[in-house]
């Protein structure tokens, strides 16, 4: 009995055996006979990759995503059958132009588009499977749900898939996937024959910024508003964390549309790539560095000329020809930003020991943040240098660094005196904080009461925010322009809120201002609406605001707690209008109103119940229906 089940158990295992060795033996030979055909057989070659990887902020909500799309085409070379199956397809493409199309067939040896990344639904595209001249394949597109909200970051993908500028460009291969190979070859009887390589690895992985979205969104709508007000060219801003380095915001305005692509203009991210003169914001690194090397104290004083000091041929005047100090602190140099002042601390610093500041701070050299096309900025790398140009370079001049240089090199003040690596993605075991001290604790301290002090009782008076200490300084910088002079300004802002646990950087500038060009005036309440916005939507910061006695002030941070949710008009009284947000925004906007909801299903907000603009009363239920912004040919 045992030796029949033992042979019956052998039996088996042969067929089994027998089985896989022609399965393999098939696919061996199906292969081989892909590779016999030489390239003249091949009509079409092309790469199918799987879904793109989500961009994500710090808290997952969706800043790049996937709809489905498709591509259709034609290797037929039988015009007749051609033109009836597309006269098919023009009751689902309406503006097919048949005529055009074959022409083009008769030119073309292999295949001929018809229609690329449009989109189907479920039904189009199995109507269009049944023709037997006209092919069809499925095509992952990329799509930007929040339009221009940092764009500039993100960039853009190209028509075949490939990230062309920004976070899409600088993480493409683990955006993008492995592909699978498709490949049409002639039959015997000249018909096309689809083969399929097999991929076994081609997951897509997901990107997590640092981004915070409603953070990006007031820095986006307060620099818009700014840069208009004052007609200027253009503008930067951005938010750093002081600590970890993580950016939580940064844009230029003007911006683009990323679902446009290539047609758009005010793709680049400046405040990454473009150097420019820093101004005023630059004489707090001279002065670190004078303290650095002992040559200064805060109440070190110095005889600022009233207003005009002779260097070789020429004079240093004070940015306001009405000032006209004469003894000043050093606090007080950097307080009312006296040049003249500043100038005499680097003379007596010498450039070779403010060099070797500058290295430390990392200004002339690229952070290696992750963004295609950062600069260096312009840094004069000679032993020593003129006085001219070292009092220059002292007070900003004669330099150029980029907005996030500036910003990296002002949370050594915040943070105690860690220089840290500016990073675009959330800190986390793979994506680690780098840091190193740069300064002693006890100058970072000192710079940042000095910083605390010019914004409390000298030029960055606008930046002041209620409840809260803010340390920051000015800069009116002259704009260096083609021909190598100067024309019209920058005005820029930097700082930070002293008395909260949590210590972040804002820098703001304006390019070319028309209506006023002083930091204080331009740059500074920029950076105020920004701050605000943050102090007071972030229970973190709120609770540090003594306020409980300030009707004013908690009426305001209510009021942007609502109006920050999302980039939507709240009425008082009526349902606002939710399609199109992320449950995270959605959810925001609501509670803000203490409105009552319900939700099924992920993703967007498609639909909504009642209207937006009905009128809410308390017993309103507002019920979202949110779907993955996906098309049903998927």
């Amino acid at each position: 009995m045992k030796a029949k089940i033992t042979g019956i158990f052998l039996l088996f295992i042969l067929l089994f055996v027998t089985v896989l060795a022609k399965a393999f033996y098939i696919q061996v030979v199906n292969r081989d006979k892909l590779i016999a055909y030489s390239e003249s057989q091949i009509v079409r070659k092309t790469k199918i990759f799987p879904k793109r990887g989500f961009i994500l902020d710090r808290n997952e909500n969706p800043l790049a995503i996937n709809v489905q799309k498709y591509n259709i085409f034609t290797f037929g070379k039988n015009e007749k059958k051609l033109a009836r199956e597309l006269k098919q397809i023009k009751k689902i493409l309406k503006d097919l132009n048949i005529k055009k199309i074959v022409k083009s067939v008769k030119k073309r040896k292999k295949f001929t588009w018809i229609r690329r990344e449009i989109e189907l639904s479920k039904e189009d595209v199995q109507r269009i499977k049944k023709f037997k001249s006209i092919f069809i394949e499925s095509q992952s597109s990329r799509f930007y749900p929040n339009h221009e909200l940092l764009a500039q970051t993100l960039g853009f993908v190209g028509i075949d898939n490939d990230g062309l500028a920004g976070i899409e460009y600088q993480f493409n291969d683990k955006l993008q996937g492995e592909p699978e190979i498709y490949k049409y070859f002639k039959d015997a009887k000249g018909r096309p024959v689809k083969f399929k390589s097999a991929n076994f690895d081609k997951r897509a992985k997901d990107i997590t910024l640092s981004i915070d979205k409603d953070i990006q969104l007031v820095l986006e709508d307060s620099l818009k508003e700014g840069v208009l007000k004052h007609d200027a060219l253009k503008g930067g801003a951005a938010v750093m964390d002081a600590t970890t380095g993580e950016i939580w915001a940064i844009a230029n305005y003007p911006a683009f549309d990323p679902n446009q692509g290539r047609k758009s203009k005010n793709k680049k991210l400046s405040f990454i790539t473009d150097p420019f003169e820093p101004g005023s914001v630059f004489k707090t690194i001279t002065i670190a560095s004078a303290m650095e090397n002992n040559i200064v104290r805060e109440d070190t004083s110095y005889f600022c000329e009233r207003g005009k000091l002779k260097v070789g041929n020429h004079y240093i005047r004070e940015s306001d020809s009405n000032h006209g100090y004469e003894w000043l602190s050093v606090t007080d140099i950097l307080k009312f930003s006296s040049n003249i002042g500043t100038t005499k601390i680097a003379f007596d610093l010498t450039y070779p020991n403010l060099k070797k500041t500058l290295n430390k701070f990392s200004l002339g050299k690229k952070t290696n943040i992750e963004i295609p096309g950062e600069s260096r900025g312009i840094l004069d790398q000679s032993e020593n240098i003129t006085p001219l140009r070292l009092s220059n370079i002292s007070f900003g001049q004669g330099v150029a660094t980029t907005g996030i240089q500036m910003m990296a090199s002002y949370a050594p003040f915040a943070n105690g005196g860690y220089y840290v690596k500016p990073t675009l993605l959330k800190i986390s075991k793979e994506n680690k904080i780098q840091s190193k001290r740069i300064i002693k604790q006890e100058t970072a301290e000192s710079i940042t009461e000095m910083l605390r002090k010019a914004v409390e009782d000298g030029t960055g008076k606008s930046a002041k925010v209620r409840h809260y200490s803010i340390a920051g300084k000015t800069s009116t910088a002259q704009r260096a322009d083609a021909e190598g002079g100067y024309s019209g300004y920058v005005a820029g802002f930097i700082g930070y809120p002293v008395n909260v646990d949590k210590k972040f950087i804002v820098f703001v500038y304006v390019d070319n201002p028309k209506n006023g060009y002083y930091g204080n005036t331009v740059a500074a309440p920029i950076f105020q609406k920004i701050v605000k916005s943050i102090l007071y939507k972030d229970k973190v910061y709120s609770r540090l605001a003594n306020v409980e006695n300030d009707k004013d002030t908690k009426v305001a941070m209510d009021n942007i707690n609502i109006k920050y949710s999302s980039k939507r008009i709240i009425e008082k009284g009526k349902v606002p209008n939710l399609v199109g947000l992320d449950k995270t925004s959605a959810f925001k906007v609501l509670d803000g109103m203490e409105a009552s909801y319900d939700h099924v299903g992920f993703g967007i907000v498609k639909s909504q119940s009642p209207e937006a603009g009905s009128i809410m009363s308390d017993k309103t239920m507002i019920t979202l229906k949110f779907r993955a912004p996906l098309y049903d040919g998927e």
